[in-house]
């Protein structure tokens, strides 16, 4: 049975079923904290204090717990990112405080990240027909069409620019991923390298595109 029941808040019903929901899913977010791509829906619900099938009614399965908690973190992560890409300071440095937002994400709570991007390494503890892949490729295509979005409105590309600017938003989140999953994992380098690095090979092009005259400048 579930626990005792908090007091509703105000709104109603509707407003005490999103307060139970994001209480469900800082329950999970602990579990997920401890236990990384091994976090259960049983470990989920036991810390939340309520049965698994109490669960199953707010989220349905694995996969719909795994979405809410995607769009949490992908929502604070683009956040994140915005504020760098609009913080006042030259365009490399940007780029720059840009991609070391997104390593330091990856970096400050690993099990997370590897939760949403990686299955459980322990068959044992990995859940029948949850596939992280399924899920965690629409989070990377989010973030390069936000990421093709900004250089879009900022950066006088020419003809063909929205195109291009799609291309270059896959493409450095693609980037930030390939290689952000390969340091953490192996940690070869400081993470003030690998952003350095990592902008030397963006630079070219990036770094004579002149600002759109109608834009917020890059």
């Amino acid at each position: 049975m579930e626990t005792t029941q908090q007091a509703e808040p105000a709104g109603g019903q509707q407003g005490s079923s999103e307060h139970r929901r994001r209480e469900l899913l800082e329950a999970a977010d602990r579990v997920v904290l401890r236990d990384g791509p091994g976090a259960s829906m049983n470990a989920i619900a036991a810390e939340a204090g309520i049965t698994k099938p109490i669960l199953y009614r707010h989220f349905g399965d694995k996969a719909g717990l795994y979405q809410a908690l995607a769009v949490r973190h992908t929502d604070a992560l683009l956040d994140s990112l915005r504020a760098a890409l609009d913080a006042p300071a030259e365009r490399r440095r940007r780029v720059e405080a840009t991609l070391d937002t997104y390593l330091a994400a990856i970096e400050a709570r690993p099990q997370v990240y590897r939760f949403l991007m990686h299955p459980a390494e322990d068959p044992h503890t990995a859940e029948r027909g949850f596939d992280v892949g399924l899920h965690s490729a629409p989070l990377l295509r989010r973030l390069g069409e936000e990421l093709a979005e900004v250089i879009a409105e900022r950066v006088d590309l020419g003809p063909g620019g929205e195109r291009l600017a799609r291309v270059w938003g896959h493409g450095i989140v693609g980037m930030m991923h390939a290689a952000g999953d390969w340091w953490l994992g192996e940690r070869p380098c400081e993470r003030a390298e690998l952003v350095s690095d990592l902008v030397d090979l963006l630079w070219g092009r990036l770094a004579t595109a002149g600002n759109r005259p109608d834009g917020p400048g890059f």
